[in-house]
C-alpha cells in the first residue's frame, strides 16, 4: 500500500498523509465474523479513569480473527478479499474454506485475492500457510507465532513485523525477534509464513489533533506542566526541568528505567536481550 500526501488546503492537511488503500478489495466486513465492541473510555466499572488519555473515538465492530488455524489442518482455503481492520494496524484476509466455512486471518505481504492457503505439518512453506516451527526451513521469516503449542499466535502480529527462524535446538526453536532479541520457543508452536502486510502504516503523518481523537486518543498533558501532587515532574518555577528521572504519574520510569518483571517465567527463554 502506498502513502498519499494531502494538499495543504488547511493547516490540518498541510503535513497530513494517508494510506491509499490500494490493497483493500472489500469495504464492508463479513457480518457473522464480527461482534460488538463496547467503548470503555479508559474507565473501570466505577467510572474511575484507570487508563489515561483514552476516550471518544469512532464506533467499531470487532473482527474475529483466527489466530490458531489448528482445527483446519489439511483444508484448503481461497483468499476471497483483503479488508481493513480498525482494531489493528495490519490488514486482514477473508478466507473461504473448501468445506464452506469463512474465517479471517492476518494478511501477510504478498497475499492476494485468488491465492490458496493451507495449514498443518504437511503444508508447503509458502506465504500465508500456518505450519509448526519444526517443519519450517531455517532462515524463513514468519509472523503470528505462538508462545505455547495450541494457544494461538501471540506475537509478531503488527503491520510490517516479521520474526526470523534462526535455528533449532532440541525441543526448542530459536527466533530472532523484531527488537533483535533472541528467544527460544517450543518447536511445536505454529507460525504463519511471511511478513505481516501494510508495512507503510508507521510512516503516515496524523496531521491534526482531531484525527487522533477519531482513533480514541484524548489529549496528553506534559507532566512538567502539572502540580507536584499530580505528577513526579510537576511543580517548580517556570519551565522547571530536572530533579527527577522521567516517569509516568504512578512513578514507572521511562528512558532507560527497567520495567520488565525480574521474576517473569519467560525470562529463561531469552537467549540474547534486545538491543538498547
Amino acid at each position: 500500500m502506498g502513502i498519499k500526501k494531502m494538499r495543504p488546503m488547511t493547516p490540518g492537511t498541510r503535513h497530513m498523509s494517508v494510506l491509499d488503500y490500494s490493497d483493500i478489495t472489500k469495504t464492508t466486513p463479513e457480518r457473522k465474523l464480527t461482534k460488538t465492541l463496547s467503548q470503555k473510555g479508559g474507565r473501570n466499572h466505577r467510572g474511575i479513569i484507570t487508563t489515561r488519555q483514552r476516550g471518544s473515538g469512532a464506533k467499531r465492530r470487532y473482527r474475529i480473527i483466527d489466530f490458531k488455524r489448528s482445527d483446519k489442518d489439511g483444508v484448503t482455503a481461497k483468499v476471497a478479499a483483503i479488508e481493513y481492520d480498525p482494531n489493528r494496524s495490519a490488514n486482514i484476509a477473508l478466507l473461504h474454506y473448501s468445506d464452506g466455512e469463512k474465517r479471517y486471518i492476518l494478511a501477510p505481504q504478498g497475499l492476494t485475492v485468488g491465492m490458496h492457503v493451507i495449514s498443518g505439518p504437511e503444508a508447503e512453506p509458502e506465504v500465508g500457510n500456518c505450519i509448526p516451527l519444526e517443519n519450517i526451513p531455517l532462515g524463513l521469516t514468519v509472523h503470528n507465532v505462538e508462545f505455547t503449542p495450541g494457544q494461538g499466535g501471540k506475537f509478531a502480529r503488527a503491520a510490517g513485523v516479521q520474526v526470523t527462524l534462526q535455528a533449532r535446538d532440541g525441543v526448542h526453536a530459536i527466533l530472532q525477534m523484531p527488537s533483535g532479541e533472541m528467544r527460544r520457543v517450543d518447536k511445536r508452536c505454529r507460525a504463519t509464513i511471511g511478513t505481516v502486510g501494510n508495512s507503510d502504516h508507521g510512516m503516515i503523518s496524523i496531521g491534526k489533533a482531531g484525527r487522533k481523537r477519531h482513533m480514541g486518543w484524548r489529549p496528553s498533558v506534559r507532566g512538567s506542566a502539572m502540580n507536584p501532587v499530580d505528577h513526579p515532574l510537576g511543580g517548580g518555577e517556570g519551565r522547571h526541568a530536572g530533579g527527577h528521572q522521567f516517569s509516568s504519574p504512578s512513578g514507572v520510569y521511562a528512558r532507560g528505567g527497567k520495567t520488565r518483571d525480574p521474576k517473569a517465567r519467560t525470562n529463561k527463554m531469552i537467549i540474547t536481550k534486545r538491543k538498547k
